[in-house]
């Protein structure tokens, strides 16, 4: 494909970029990605995805946008409280990039509809905020092979992590680092345990970075190590994550 003169105003400082350059806008343009969750990472996710020229964008959620929100999730307005997630984003990303797709799916994403949501989609970014979810993209994402950027926060922390299947050089899936969901009662969700909204924005650009690197092939991959940010500290912690022989899913004896 070719740029447009819109597009060459519209995405400038990519262009001088050495390493993004024409070639590389256009390599953004024709890529898709899967945002799971519009909510406190989906939402900055999907707006810098929309302003970096991600030519095909899915949303899924089925939630609905509650006044409650709006402290973290910078998608919605005031105005589109009562309405579908889904509906409200699109609204927006189309608003500020009408040159991309956007495709919404107002459905919770289960065993019986991932593989047919996900299928065409060169990359998946998780941004939900429950162990089910977690579990069941890593699985679908690590047999098909898609990579699979993932954030997760809580308070005043967040963690950052790459899942991309390499059998040549494997590096640890979401079960290698968590085999097992804890309980219920170990990990309160934000309703419970509340959320500095600004901490939504910093994980949800940080793990817009990642999914624009994997994109580009540029830099390092965050596959195999876990980023954590303290905000209260200000300090970012990098934790190396082995691949388990043992996992359940990429081990040397898979089971599931």
């Amino acid at each position: 494909m070719e740029l447009t003169e819109e597009q060459f105003h519209r995405y400038a400082r990519h262009l001088i970029l050495d390493e993004v350059g024409e070639e590389g806008q256009e390599k953004l343009l024709e890529s898709s990605v899967l945002v799971v969750g519009a909510g406190g990472l989906g939402a900055p996710l999907l707006m810098y995805l929309a302003a970096a020229g991600v030519g095909t964008l899915g949303i899924i959620d089925d939630d609905e946008v509650d006044l409650t929100n709006l402290q973290r999730q910078i998608v919605h307005v005031t105005d589109a409280v009562g309405q579908k997630k889904t509906d409200s984003a699109k609204a927006t990303l189309t608003a500020l990039n009408p040159g991309i797709n956007v495709i919404t799916h107002d459905v919770r994403l289960t065993e019986e509809n991932a593989e047919t949501i996900i299928a065409g989609y060169d990359l998946v970014a998780d941004g939900s905020d429950n162990f089910e979810t977690r579990y069941l993209l890593n699985d679908h994402c690590y047999r098909v092979g898609i990579p699979l950027i993932a954030a997760a926060m809580l308070r005043f922390e967040g963690q950052l992590f790459t899942f991309r299947r390499n059998d040549d050089a494997p590096t640890a899936c979401y079960r290698c680092i968590f085999p097992e969901a804890p309980p219920p009662e170990m990990v309160p969700r934000c309703e419970e345990a509340g959320i500095l909204g600004a901490l939504a924005g910093v994980m949800g650009s940080l793990q817009t970075t990642e999914v624009l690197k994997e994109l580009l092939g540029l830099g390092e991959s965050l596959a195999g190590r876990m980023l954590i940010y303290d905000s209260l500290a200000t300090e970012f912690h990098s934790i190396k994550l082995p691949h388990d022989p043992d996992c359940a899913l990429c081990g040397d004896n898979p089971t599931i």
